[in-house]
């Protein structure tokens, strides 16, 4: 069963009166109603609008999760940043005011720092690497979720491919000296900031909310984030090229707070992995079978699209990402780098 909130019922949840749910009667729209006779009722938070594939899966999850559990569990679809920003989102988790949400391994990164190792650049060599290295039973997985377990109460369920970042702006870039001095949007998380650095830009963190209109106003003069979201988010209306750089394949990665997870019965658990396993498959599909096509409609909504066969320079973007990566996290993700690359 899944519950999408609109933003006219939830325009008032602040971030303030969002956390101060995780006490008292609130708590019970995330946590377990044991020993009562009525479902079980969990709310979901995210910052996607719920056009978008990252924003749909959660209402896929939760439908998944109504359907296995027999109707025994519900779970609250709060799209759109309702329930506030990337930062907030991850902390409510941690907090146990939702019990699920989503967001970048670099976001994740806020409540337990290796885990933005994931989100490293030109670190996975396809896309199946990178799913499997995201496999929740992957070796390099249960590490980095146990840490994050113990570190700040909250476990992966399960991650889905979220697609290849590339970079738009309203000039051709062909190489990292092209983007001297521009001002380019970055996932405020270190890595991110690291990523944009090292392809010339200077990086300006941007919530995701305010994007379109910090690209608007002037605030900021690009982004980068996969073909799928500057399609559905009409990014092609304020930014007129787009460069395939792919300097990081992405996965969605999806959290649950641990109380709400132990909290479960054996058999909601049960419905919570089944549904987990379905919509990670679903989702990653989904974007994959999209990428080229919403790449040929930017091109026919009006983007200049510029790729390798058209003069863009990958390898000098890789070369500079990897030394600036290398400086500032070699030596405090090197291991981790170590196994990712050992999976095959």
């Amino acid at each position: 069963m899944v519950r999408r909130i609109p933003k006219s019922v939830s325009a008032g949840l602040t971030r303030r009166s969002a956390l101060a749910l995780g006490a008292g009667a609130g708590a019970a729209l995330m946590l377990p109603n044991i020993g009562r006779a009525q479902s079980v009722t969990l709310r979901y938070g995210h910052n996607n609008e719920p056009a978008s594939v990252a924003g749909a899966q959660a209402d896929w999850f939760a439908e998944a999760v109504g359907k296995h559990s027999g109707g025994d569990m519900a779970v609250q679809v709060f799209p759109s940043s309702q329930l506030g920003k990337l930062q907030e989102l991850a902390e409510a988790v941690s907090l146990g005011t939702i019990a699920f949400s989503h967001n970048t391994a670099g976001g994740i990164g806020s409540l337990y720092a290796p885990f933005a190792a994931l989100d490293t650049p030109y670190l996975y060599r396809d896309i199946d690497h990178l799913m499997k290295v995201m496999d929740i039973n992957s070796p390099v997985m249960q590490e980095l979720n146990a840490g994050l377990i113990k570190a700040a109460n909250v476990r992966v369920i399960y991650a889905h491919y979220f697609g290849r970042r590339n970079l738009t702006c309203n000039k051709a870039i062909y190489k990292p000296a092209d983007l001297a001095g521009m001002k380019i949007r970055a996932v405020p998380f270190p890595i991110y900031q690291t990523a944009v650095e090292g392809m010339g830009a200077a990086p300006v963190p941007v919530d995701w909310s305010e994007v379109p209109t910090a690209l608007a106003t002037g605030v900021v003069q690009g982004q980068e984030n996969p073909v799928n979201v500057v399609l559905n988010v009409k990014l092609y209306e304020v930014q007129s090229h787009l460069m395939l750089t792919g300097h990081m394949s992405n996965a969605e990665v999806v959290v649950m707070n641990e109380e709400a997870w132990q909290g479960l019965k054996d058999a909601q658990k049960e419905a919570v992995a089944k549904a987990a396993l379905e919509i990670r498959d679903r989702a990653t599909k989904a974007i994959q079978d999209n990428e080229s096509k919403d790449t040929e409609e930017l091109k026919k909504r009006g983007m200049t699209v510029i790729g390798p066969q058209d003069g863009l320079q990958v390898d000098a973007f890789r070369t500079s990402v990897g030394k600036l990566v290398e400086e500032r996290f070699g030596k405090q993700y090197g291991s981790i780098y170590e196994k990712i690359r050992a999976i095959s």
